[in-house]
């Protein structure tokens, strides 16, 4: 009877760690697109919720009727690094327009349970005419139609509305094309991931947006010293577990003092070995590792991706040679193209080599493993994990 106690209690702590990560690399999981994870992540709920609460101060919500778990991520600073993307061809970044038109789509969206792409056009048109701060939308230009179309394909992937009749492409040809959708207006709603809701900030032309993030249970410039310390450790970990390497630099005095405490190495420690993470220490920061690759939604290095096979190549230089201005960058790229004339075919074209070296860049910028600093980028102290060890014939 112990040793089964004993396996079941090993296989509920793999099942915790495995729903922590998942959760952590896909805040929204739905049953319609991964049913096992949002079963695991149910089943787990009473044990998730308060395990996030505990460490990163995040709320997890999740509606089995409804069939979705969400995990409200909240950080207290802005971060470039994951923008939105459009679900067509190159799934580049948002642009301001469609951060725009995503926003006015979803709150229009509210208005009714089931509505239909023009009706919703329609809506967004007279909304953005309603507020002088906001650019007119006009469904008859082909580019709008297409940012549209990329907002709208964004609620359909988190399952906020959902195409029951027709396909949202089909807008791109056609201001009169025809599409039916359902509206889930809660996953609507929970898509904002702020403690502070919009229509609680104050009434100014251009609102901080930064007070959507403010969270009084830390207190404010008089907090006491549990607020202090509940926000360092929250913050800490937030970083930790969100960023790919978190740099002492980086970090607040109270982040560093907290970590640098016994109290604090130990919960940073016991949160990584509850997630089924590698803690690494080392004296310029902290790096949590995930084995299995679940908590995160990019991986670096990987072959299928020619900016990062390219990043790889560009960081051992960068380790070997120093900081390089980034024509030096383009000088590596274009040899790098030149060597393998038959590899990354996008970039064998006029301006290929500075798109591939900007590319490299973001994602070592990305990753934590290069900054661009005075015109010079900088490998640095992780970046030393990836270093090639080129062996002696």
């Amino acid at each position: 009877m112990s040793r089964l106690k004993n396996q079941l209690a090993q296989a509920e702590r793999e099942e915790m760690a495995r729903a922590i990560r998942l959760l952590l690399g896909r805040p929204l999981i739905s049953i319609h697109t991964d049913p096992d994870d949002f079963d695991l992540v149910r089943r787990r709920h009473s044990a998730l919720a308060p395990w996030f609460d505990y460490f990163c101060g995040w709320r997890l919500l999740v509606e089995p009727r409804l069939g979705y778990a969400r995990l409200v991520k909240v950080r207290g600073d802005a971060d470039p690094s994951r923008p939105a993307r459009r679900r067509r061809s190159t799934r580049a970044p948002f642009d301001r327009r469609r951060y725009t038109l995503l926003c006015l789509a979803a709150a229009e969206a509210l208005a009714a349970p089931v509505t239909t792409i023009g009706m919703l056009a329609q809506r967004v048109v007279q909304a953005a005419a309603a507020d002088d701060g906001v650019p007119a939308f006009d469904p008859v230009r082909g580019d709008e139609r297409a940012a549209f179309v990329d907002a709208l394909k964004l609620l359909e992937q988190h399952g906020a509305v959902t195409a029951v009749d027709g396909a949202t492409d089909a807008f791109l040809d056609s201001a009169e094309a025809k599409v039916l959708y359902r509206v889930d207006a809660t996953r609507v709603i929970r898509l904002l991931s702020a403690p502070v809701a919009p229509s609680r900030l104050p009434e100014t032309d251009w609102p901080d947006l930064g007070d959507l993030t403010v969270e009084r249970r830390y207190g404010s410039d008089d907090s006491t010293e549990t607020q202090r310390n509940l926000w360092a450790r929250h913050s800490l970990l937030r970083r930790l577990l969100d960023d790919p390497v978190v740099y002492r630099d980086d970090l607040s005095e109270a982040e560093l003092a907290y970590a640098a405490s016994l109290t604090g190495r130990q919960i940073l420690r016991r949160a990584a070995e509850e997630a089924g993470l590698e803690f690494e220490e080392r004296a310029e920061g902290y790096l949590l590792v995930d084995p299995d690759a679940l908590a995160t939604d990019s991986k670096f290095p990987d072959d299928g991706n020619h900016a990062k096979v390219a990043a790889l190549l560009l960081l051992d230089e960068l380790v070997k040679a120093g900081p390089l201005p980034m024509d030096g960058l383009v000088d590596e790229a274009a040899r790098l193209l030149a060597s393998r004339p038959r590899w990354a075919m996008a970039y064998q074209s006029e301006g290929g080599t500075e798109r591939l070296a900007s590319d490299a860049l973001a994602v070592l910028t990305g990753f934590g493993l290069a900054r661009d600093e005075g015109g010079f980028v900088h490998a640095m102290p992780a970046a030393h994990r990836y270093t090639v060890n080129r062996e002696e014939p």
